[in-house]
């Protein structure tokens, strides 16, 4: 019976002994990926099949086709990180037209290395996903199928080196960014001026998220260079179980010439509600407004410039863990201009338009 019991004990020991080995070895090199399809009816038919320019995602009117998929190579162990993810689809297309070569195809690319042994202070570099706003390029992680238009409009990615610290409790998180502009990986021929920023966020609670974000630089050459100062803010909360609510806010300022004292200046708030019905399925709204009426961000080369409302509600079936399914409808409506077209390709102040989106994470 002893004999017994010695050898329970001893393969138990032994167990425990293989087990704390195998999680001090954990495999530090993860493997993911997403992919993300969709068909979207634009009630103006284009003819080109390209929805209204100032869209970057879900951008190719009836046609199923590919918004963003990525694979993605993340190394993380002791004090040395770093990713890489390379992409295809609209979404890249679209957003990286002014990138050469391979550089379109590149989601993230960066390293990075802990410098404090007590802290959690990093200092990356490389290509990564911006630091601004509470939507990204993955839909999935998103309460909308499609992106706001201060999404849209602000930088989904930037090229730098950034310092970055989480507090021991995990409430705030801080960081400053060198960059090499206005999303961009190279910069703009001619600009020798580096761009700046910063991302404050703080989270009391798993209820509770604020966030500041900051750019300052320019997106010209030095030779006409004019200065842009931006700033994001939003808070994201959720208010019970079932009901969570985003509001955000951008506003910009970038000099109408150089050396200029006047400035032209755009602003876009935005409130998102989600109910979750089920586990299974959600219901998101969204109402919110953009005007850029000096047309620094947005050209329509109309008098008024780009002062459009926007309003959409979709909703979200959890097929799997990793599989969704979403259904959107949305609107826009200019404030002064005709900037869009209708079916007859002639101008109107109303955009509408239906679609749907299926997305795998893994």
């Amino acid at each position: 019976m002893k004999k017994v019991i010695f050898s329970i004990a001893l393969s138990v020991g032994l167990f425990t002994q293989l087990k704390a080995q195998t999680d001090t070895t954990k495999n530090p090199l993860k493997i993911s990926g997403y992919l993300e399809t969709y068909y979207v009816y634009d009630v103006g038919n284009p003819e080109d099949h390209n929805r209204p320019d100032f869209l970057y995602s879900f951008n190719r009117h009836n046609e199923v086709n590919l918004n963003f998929g990525f694979i993605q190579a993340e190394y993380n162990k002791d004090r040395v990180r770093g990713k890489l993810a390379l992409m295809t689809g609209t979404y890249a297309n679209a957003n990286l037209a002014a990138e050469p070569g391979v550089f379109k195809n590149i989601f993230e690319a960066n390293a990075g290395v802990k410098i404090s042994k007590s802290k959690n202070l990093w200092v990356d570099a490389g290509i990564f996903g911006s630091h601004i706003g509470f939507e990204s390029a993955i839909g999935a992680s998103c309460w909308n199928m499609t992106r706001s238009i201060l999404a849209e409009n602000s930088p989904y990615f930037l090229s730098g080196a950034k310092i970055s610290y989480t507090s021991d409790n995990e409430e705030w998180f801080l960081s400053g960014l060198v960059v090499n502009g206005w999303q961009r990986i190279q910069r703009v021929p001619g600009n020798q001026l580096p761009g700046f920023g910063h991302q404050l966020t703080w989270s009391p609670s798993d209820k509770v998220t604020l966030n500041s974000s900051s750019f300052v630089g320019s997106d010209t050459p030095d030779s006409v260079r004019q200065m842009r100062y931006f700033h994001n803010f939003y808070g994201q909360f959720q208010l019970t179980d079932k009901l969570g609510l985003i509001a955000g806010f951008d506003i910009g300022a970038q000099q109408k010439s150089k050396g200029s004292e006047s400035y032209n200046t755009w602003y876009s708030p935005v409130l998102i509600a989600q109910y979750k019905a089920t586990e299974k399925l959600a219901v998101s709204a969204r109402a919110e407004y953009y005007s850029d009426e000096g047309e620094v961000i947005v050209s329509t080369a109309t008098p008024n410039g780009f002062q459009t409302f926007g309003y959409s509600l979709n909703v979200d079936i959890q097929i799997m863990e990793n599989v969704l399914w979403r259904l959107e409808g949305r609107t826009f409506n200019s404030r002064e201009d005709n900037i869009f077209l209708d079916a007859d390709q002639q101008p109107t102040q109303n955009n509408y338009f239906a679609g749907t989106s299926l997305s795998i994470a893994f």
